[in-house]
């Protein structure tokens, strides 16, 4: 990213604070759907199948398999940055800081809540740490760098999660309506927060 775009994104400073609020409020959705019972994201039911089936907690899962997508990202040409870094690292441990401390709802109505809950805070979440402007996260370059071999977005993220939610499942990840309520609202959430996350200046 050039100097002369940085104005448009705000001060360095002020893109720090918005990338770390925006990888905590991830953590935060991250938690309250996965206390939700209800299913999560292809990439968390890939987390949490790890931990149950593996050990280690689900953020620590978050941090080892972020670090190794990061490894995919070397033949794909992709070039990491402090946003990249800091997703890999913070993620999880915001994510597992989020589950210790939210308690796990036992009536159906407030498990429904959480789950909405945690979608609307992941949309704005990548709306604060994207537009941020200090790097993509591991599983969004590896996204982005199948595209430049040619995939389409739209097909290098279908394969992507895809693949990921179906091994998750096989190793016990809880697969359910919050994770197909989350296939269909994540993308219009994150367009709508996007532009409204965006610093002004």
């Amino acid at each position: 990213m050039s100097e002369a775009s940085l104005p448009l994104l705000g001060s360095l400073p002020n893109r720090l604070l918005r990338l770390y609020a925006g990888l905590a409020l991830y953590g935060v959705g991250v938690g309250l759907q996965i206390e939700s019972h209800l299913g999560g994201s292809p990439w968390d039911v890939f987390h949490q199948g790890l931990s149950i089936h593996m050990g280690l907690s689900i953020g620590i899962w978050i941090i080892v398999v972020g670090a190794l997508v990061m490894l995919l990202w070397i033949p794909l040409r992709q070039k990491p940055g402090v946003g990249t870094l800091s997703n890999v690292v913070f993620l999880g441990l915001f994510a597992d800081a989020a589950m210790w401390l939210i308690p796990t709802p036992d009536p159906l109505v407030a498990r429904w809540a959480y789950l909405l809950l945690g979608v609307v805070a992941t949309a704005a979440a990548t709306g604060l740490y994207i537009g941020a402007g200090l790097g993509p996260g591991p599983r969004d370059g590896l996204m982005t760098g199948l595209n430049r071999l040619g995939l389409s977005i739209r097909s290098a993220r279908t394969v992507i999660e895809v693949t990921v939610l179906a091994i998750g499942w096989l190793l016990g990840g809880t697969v359910g309506a919050g994770t197909l309520i989350f296939a269909l609202a994540i993308g219009p959430l994150s367009q709508f927060f996007m532009p409204r996350m965006r610093p002004r200046g």
